[in-house]
């Protein structure tokens, strides 16, 4: 019987916005594809760059979209932002929240201690997304922040979030305003950042987990970070031309349609260097690479289109650190 491409992992590390749910909905069949796997012997975690809420809360809502999960099964931004605050900080150092309770009752377990004002004489500030926050907040940061010995961390910098009505802004542009009011940087604590994904593993005592998300520069930068395998998801931000012009460190092992994808053969693609660039083929499509021209030929299910094309063009540019030219795309078949 012909494998899936769940049988070559035993733990999925899943992102949550645009992977599981939009907003407070489900993605159509993203519980039942995740209880499945966790019915096949397959642990799944949920790692969140999302510091707004806690990982009861967060847990709670899974449980209500029908998934099967608890609080110790979730790893969040905040999280690692109070770990991150506590390896540099005395016991009970000061930290200033700009974000949610859930940062500030991290940030409390750590073993320091939350405020809200820059008379209080914090040490660090600690920054995560708040959908209340407002323009008092971020200038409270920025106050304290103008004394460059201030520790500055942020939960994440993800610059948009998929919402039930659409794409919206996300922390990276709260972090954004700060850092230019300041003329600083934070350090930050969740992804892309690879730790966030090797504690998840470990967590679980995984020896092979794959990292599932919907944004290159995050879930699938985090987990390459974290040598990890990684599966582009195509229900949230980022769209297939993105992942063909992805940056090398952005590239995805494997790029699925839904997360009904892991229960499918994945295809093997045979791919090799030519004289003017590439060519690639598998599932009924060719691919053949030059210069900055990419041709498709065949017919099949999209995404096994793109899986070809997407092979074929990074191994005609495999060492790339900046977004480069999209390629033209001519589909003959």
């Amino acid at each position: 019987m012909t494998k899936s491409l769940l049988d070559a992992h035993d733990a999925i590390l899943s992102d949550l916005d645009g992977v599981v749910y939009a907003g407070p909905l489900a993605i159509e069949g993203a519980p039942d594809a995740l209880n499945r796997a966790q019915d096949a012997g397959v642990q799944v975690a949920f790692v969140t760059n999302n510091a707004s809420r806690s990982v009861d809360a967060v847990a709670a809502h899974l449980v209500e979209l029908g998934v099967t999960t608890d609080a110790e099964h979730v790893i969040s931004s905040a999280q690692a932002a109070a770990e991150l605050l506590a390896a540099q900080l005395p016991v009970g150092a000061k930290v200033l929240i700009t974000g949610a309770q859930a940062l500030a009752d991290c940030v409390q377990a750590a073993g320091l201690t939350p405020v809200r004002s820059q008379h209080d004489e914090p040490v660090a500030v600690a920054q995560g997304f708040n959908p209340k926050m407002v323009w008092e907040d971020l200038a409270e940061a920025a106050y304290t922040l103008a004394d460059k010995s201030v520790l500055w961390v942020a939960s994440n910098t993800d610059f948009t979030i998929p919402k039930e009505r659409g794409i919206a802004p996300g922390n990276g542009t709260l972090v954004g305003a700060v850092a230019t009011a300041t003329g600083r940087q934070p350090q930050v604590a969740g992804k892309p950042e690879s730790p966030i994904f090797t504690t998840a593993a470990q967590k679980l005592g995984s020896t092979s987990p794959v990292v599932v998300g919907d944004r290159l520069d995050t879930d699938i930068q985090g987990g390459n970070r974290a040598q990890i395998a990684t599966a582009m998801v195509m229900t949230g931000v980022d769209t297939y031309q993105s992942v063909l012009a992805a940056i090398t460190i952005e590239r995805p092992t494997y790029i699925i349609e839904t997360l009904e994808g892991f229960f499918e053969p994945y295809p093997q693609i045979d791919v090799e260097v030519t004289p003017t660039g590439a060519r690639a083929e598998a599932a009924g499509f060719v691919a053949e690479v030059k210069g900055n021209e990419l041709t498709l030929n065949g017919a099949g299910a999209e995404v096994d289109c793109w899986r070809v094309a997407c092979a074929a063009w990074w191994v005609a540019h495999p060492d790339v650190h900046e977004a480069p030219k999209a390629p033209e795309v001519f589909n003959r078949g």
